[in-house]
């Protein structure tokens, strides 16, 4: 239902203009009139531009009202409210609801909140041993409040998505995934399925939670490839004009060196005797004959000195008369 027009409140324009300069700051920053605006019945409110600097498209706002058959009208309220086009800062958020993650800092604490989707209540001892012993000691459940589904969910997500998941450049680049990398400490219950913590301090990640498919160039069973020289293999280089000299011993230095090897060789290559058989002597011949024709060989063909002019003795002595004949 529309209000209805009410003359003497709307000519209240007078009491409403210095009603807004007395609230405002400079005189001057009250500008031209914008109307009147009929809130209700026998209640009426006055708009004036505000010229302050900052404020362009905000009002000075001033509503009158009246009693029932009066005539006199009575300011109820003033305010600086904005326009449709005014500047408006961004809308008022509580500080619970304002933090992100990030921004608590050493001595900053949360507000407790105890209707938290991301908890529920923890395992209440039940006094059964066996029981009490699963869900205290191996699944950590004495707690008043644990991760509920939701915050699994929502840590998983976090985690997976972030910087320490599969899709970050430096786990695309490694050749390792951190899922078989010796320096990663496994996680309990259903986050250590897909997440466990890296203890490599040469690793980016260290100390952080990583996910097992997450990859970086610290993996303990990798190693650098060689990278190639950008220097062209030099050919071979052939020194034809040096000469290598070798010193070879003398031809009877040879032969006299040899016959020792060949006499070890031929006794070795005999074959074994039974026990209580004549070792035959025709072997041991053999060798000495050979010895003997290799040490003459090595001597060489020539006589020795004095050899070549004497004579015969069995000639001369064939060949000279008897005494008396």
């Amino acid at each position: 239902m529309a209000a209805v027009k009410d003359a003497v409140l709307e000519r209240a324009v007078d009491l409403a203009r210095q009603v807004a300069v007395e609230i405002a700051e400079e005189p001057h920053d009250v500008g031209e009139y914008l109307g009147a605006v009929r809130e209700a019945e026998r209640l009426v409110s006055h708009r004036f531009a505000c010229t302050a600097r900052g404020y362009r498209g905000w009002a000075w706002t001033v509503t009158v009202a009246r009693v029932p058959r009066g005539r006199t009208a009575t300011v109820c309220e003033a305010e600086l409210l904005p326009g449709d086009d005014a500047i408006l800062p961004r809308p008022w958020v509580p500080w619970s609801e304002r933090l992100r993650p990030g921004d608590i800092g050493p001595g900053d604490v949360l507000p407790f909140r105890p209707d938290d989707p991301r908890l529920e209540p923890g395992f209440t001892p039940t006094g059964d041993p066996e029981v009490d012993e699963v869900a205290i000691d191996e699944l950590a459940l004495a707690r008043v409040r644990v991760l509920s589904p939701q915050g699994i969910s929502e840590a998983a997500e976090r985690w997976y998505r972030g910087s320490r998941g599969p899709a970050t450049p430096g786990s695309v680049a490694s050749t390792g995934a951190c899922g078989s990398c010796g320096f990663l400490v496994p996680l309990q219950g259903s986050l250590g399925t897909l997440f466990a913590v890296c203890a490599n301090e040469w690793s980016p990640d260290d100390g952080k939670v990583v996910s097992l498919d997450h990859g970086c160039g610290a993996h303990s069973e990798t190693d650098v490839d060689p990278a190639p020289t950008e220097w062209p293999a030099a050919d071979p280089l052939l020194d034809e004009n040096a000469v290598d000299v070798l010193e070879l011993p003398a031809r009877g230095e040879r032969a006299a060196e040899a016959a020792p090897a060949a006499e070890v060789e031929t006794v070795a290559e005999a074959e074994p005797v039974a026990e209580g058989e004549p070792v035959a002597e025709v072997a041991v011949t053999e060798v000495v004959t050979e010895v003997a024709l290799g040490t003459e060989d090595a001597s060489g063909t020539e006589d020795a000195p004095g050899t070549e002019d004497a004579p015969d003795a069995g000639t001369d002595a064939d060949t000279r008369p008897a005494d008396g004949s």
